[in-house]
C-alpha cells in the first residue's frame, strides 16, 4: 500500500496532491469518488473526462446530482478508465449523499424507480418527498456503498450530514447508517476537512476522497486509493477500512470558478432554486424554534 502520513490522528489519510504514476506503480487503483458532468452542474463532458483521467492513470465515480445521464451515454465495459457508478443525491432536508453502486444495472434500477419520480423542475435540487432518512431506507437492500458528501456542509448550508447532526438535525443512530464519510472534498476548506476526519471516527464510518470537481482540471485532486482491481474489491475494500484517502483542497481561484459554473448552471432555474432554498430555510427556522422552545430557562 502508499505509504501516507497522519492526518489528525488518522495514518490513512494524507493532506497532498496525489501521485497518480506512483500509486500505479504500487499495484492500488485510485479514483475521485466525487466528480461532476454536464449532466448536472458541470461543464465537463464525460468523454473529455474520460480522455483526462486515462492520461493521469486515475479512476473517477460519477456522481451528478440525482442524474446518471452520463454513465448512460457510456459503455462501461469498453473503457479503458476505471469507472464507478454513482450519483449524488440532495435529500430533501439538506444532505448530500454519495452512492456507489457494484453495477451499473442496479444503479439504473434504483434511479428509475426512487430518483426519477421525485425530481423537481430543477433536477440537480433537493429531492421531493426524501428525507436523509427516507434515502437511506430506500438505499437499506439496494448494493452499494453509501457516503456523506462534504460532512461539514457548504458555508455553513445543511448540505452536510455532520453539520445537521450537530444541530440536532440527524441522529448518531441515523448517521451510523452511512458506510462513510467523504473526508477530504477537495471544494471543502482545511479546517472543515479535518472536522470530517475527526467526525468518521466518532461514527465508525469508512472514508471516501473526492474533488467534488465541476470544472476538468479538479479530476484526481483528491483521490480514494485501494489494493483492489475492481470496482467489486475497490468498493469492499471500503467497507472494510482498507482504503487510504489522499489530496488536497482547491486554492481560492478554482474554488471561485467551480462557484461561478454552477451559479451559471442554476440560473435557468432561478425560481426553483429560490422555493427549495426558502423551503429548507423555513425548516431550519423551525428545528431551532423547536428546540430553544425545548430549553429550560
Amino acid at each position: 500500500m502508499p505509504e501516507v502520513n497522519q492526518a489528525n490522528g488518522s495514518p490513512r489519510i494524507k493532506f497532498e496532491d496525489p501521485d497518480w504514476e506512483c500509486i500505479a506503480q504500487t499495484g492500488c487503483l485510485c479514483a475521485d469518488m466525487h466528480i461532476h458532468t454536464d449532466c448536472s452542474d458541470s461543464y465537463s463532458d464525460i468523454k473529455r473526462l474520460l480522455k483526462i483521467a486515462a492520461l493521469r492513470n486515475v479512476g473517477m465515480a460519477v456522481t451528478d446530482h440525482n442524474l446518471i445521464s452520463s454513465l448512460e451515454a457510456i459503455d462501461l465495459e469498453k473503457e479503458d478508465v476505471f469507472v464507478i457508478p454513482g450519483m449524488e443525491v440532495s435529500t430533501s432536508d439538506g444532505p448530500h449523499i454519495l452512492t456507489y453502486f457494484y453495477e451499473m444495472k442496479d444503479l439504473r434500477d434504483f434511479w428509475q424507480e426512487n430518483i426519477r419520480p421525485r425530481l423537481q423542475s430543477c433536477p440537480w435540487l433537493a429531492l421531493r418527498d426524501c428525507t436523509t432518512e427516507k434515502l437511506l431506507d430506500l438505499l437499506e437492500d439496494q448494493n452499494c456503498v453509501v457516503s456523506g458528501a462534504h460532512p461539514m456542509g457548504y458555508l455553513g448550508s445543511n448540505k452536510g450530514v455532520e453539520i445537521c447532526n450537530r444541530k440536532g438535525y440527524l441522529s448518531d443512530e441515523t448517521v451510523s447508517r452511512l458506510d462513510a464519510y467523504e473526508v477530504i472534498c477537495g471544494g471543502m476548506t482545511r479546517k472543515d476537512n479535518i472536522e470530517a476526519i475527526r467526525s468518521f471516527r466518532k461514527h465508525g464510518l469508512g472514508i471516501t476522497g473526492g474533488s467534488d470537481g465541476h470544472i476538468a482540471e479538479d479530476l484526481g485532486s483528491v483521490v480514494t486509493i485501494s489494493k483492489a482491481d475492481d470496482v467489486e474489491s475497490f468498493l469492499n475494500n471500503i467497507l472494510k477500512g482498507e482504503n487510504f484517502v489522499r489530496g488536497s483542497e482547491k486554492d481560492f481561484p478554482r474554488r471561485a470558478l467551480t462557484g461561478l459554473t454552477s451559479f451559471y448552471n442554476f440560473l435557468d432555474y432561478t425560481p426553483a432554486v429560490i422555493k427549495v432554498q426558502s423551503y429548507q430555510m423555513a425548516k431550519t427556522i423551525r428545528r431551532g424554534t423547536k428546540r430553544n422552545m425545548g430549553r429550560k430557562d
